[in-house]
């Protein structure tokens, strides 16, 4: 006989090994033919939830179609005036700094007035001098159709001093007129406002010489404000229909009605968006200029649906349906649904379930009519996103960068 090269200490410790097995077995075996008393009643119930099929189902809850927009802006005044002066020269004079609030006729800046009162006196000149030659021209005329009645003066010279009469009478309308310019000129020298409101930027200093035109001070009227926002191009339609409600950072608790004033036809090249103004009705002093607003969009009219995932629908050549669990028997009814309309991932219902109703939303094509199953409620979003680990949990686990394979090994 060939002879085993196994120590004797290994082969009583596998002889015991081996009794030690067969008894086990023996005890399993008699266990098996005998049933307990005490789980006797016990076991019809734990059969028919063994045959009950575990289903994954939602509870359906209407919303509004469409959830109301929020969008973040400034708020501004409708109206802001650059005021500027109507003729040229040099600045000796501003009043207001930025955020003075002014009334209608409130002077804000002057001009040097030496040249315009210069000017001026031209035009007066000018007027007296064509007043004289009015009156000389006149005294002419009237001598020379005298004489020529006569017989002692020409037609001809009576026209001549005819003409120059009237010449004299237009010569005269044009000193009026530029006596009225040389005064006007010399009244802008003051730039006078002609409405309410507080000053937002100074373009000028005095001493500086400016042009006709050019921006002195600008002026927010405090009349009419808006909310200015910017709209992505899936929110133009919303915002031409829906209500708009302002919100204030500095006061979140007040709800001022909007509507929109003006949408920009054409998006902004850099941000591709759409520059709106919300007018705010009622906003008095303590809406102030440059505030942090929240427009939101609210829809008219929304239309209350159910939204539920696409695996919860089924057609079996008599419509859309899904299975609702009977709370009572723990069995699936199907209800026959109108869709309101489909999204990426959703459908959207319109009736065939009531709020509250448990619907099954996956494994609905292997289920028949009447079926016992167990339910196991969808996890909602947030439950989800609370499992999930964070970003910078993912970042603290990641290894670091340039770290070989044998480093990340334990």
């Amino acid at each position: 006989m060939p002879r085993l090269d196994v120590p004797i200490r290994t082969g009583r410790r596998l002889k015991g090994l081996a009794a030690l097995l067969l008894t086990g077995s023996a005890m399993l075996l008699a266990g098996c033919g005998q049933e307990n008393p005490a789980n006797a009643g016990e076991a019809p119930a734990s059969k028919e939830a063994t045959l009950a099929r575990p289903v994954q189902v939602t509870t359906v809850s209407f919303r509004p179609r469409q959830t109301q927009k929020s969008f973040v802006g400034v708020v501004r005044a409708r109206r802001e005036i650059d005021l500027a002066f109507r003729v040229g020269g040099k600045v000796v004079q501003r009043l207001v700094e930025v955020g003075d609030r002014i009334e209608p006729g409130t002077v804000v800046a002057r001009l040097d007035k030496e040249d315009l009162k210069l000017e001026l006196e031209s035009a007066k000149a000018e007027m007296q001098a064509a007043t004289a030659n009015l009156a000389q021209t006149t005294t002419e005329d009237t001598r020379y159709r005298a004489l020529t009645a006569k017989g002692a003066a020409s037609n001809a010279d009576l026209d001549r001093k005819s003409l120059a009469k009237e010449e004299a009478v237009g010569r005269l309308e044009r000193a009026k007129r530029s006596l009225e310019l040389a005064e006007n000129r010399l009244s802008y020298a003051d730039l006078v406002t002609d409405a309410a409101g507080v000053v937002v930027a100074t373009s000028a200093e005095p001493g500086q010489v400016v042009a006709s035109g050019q921006t002195i001070v600008r002026v927010a009227r405090l009349d009419e404000k808006e909310a200015l926002v910017s709209l992505p191009e899936t929110a133009l339609a919303d915002a031409r229909t829906a209500d708009a409600v302002v919100t204030l950072w500095a006061d979140p608790g007040r709800r001022i009605p909007a509507h929109l004033r003006e949408l920009s036809p054409q998006a902004d090249v850099t941000s591709r968006t759409y520059p709106a103004r919300f007018s705010l009705e009622g906003a008095d002093g303590t809406v102030a200029l440059g505030m942090t607003a929240t427009v939101t969009l609210r829809p008219k009219d929304q239309q209350q649906v159910a939204r539920l995932p696409l695996s919860a629908l089924i057609d079996r050549g008599h419509g859309p349906q899904v299975f609702v669990v009977d709370a009572a028997t723990h069995a699936i009814v199907a209800h026959p649904v109108e869709i309101a309309a489909y999204t990426g991932d959703e459908v959207l219902l319109s009736g065939g379930v009531a709020p509250g109703d448990a619907v099954v939303i996956l494994g609905v094509q292997t289920l028949l009519p009447g079926q016992k199953v167990r339910t196991v409620q969808a996890p909602a979003v947030t439950e989800v996103a609370e499992r999930l680990p964070s970003v910078e949990t993912r970042r603290a686990q990641a290894p670091a960068a340039g770290t070989s394979v044998a480093e990340q090994r334990p």
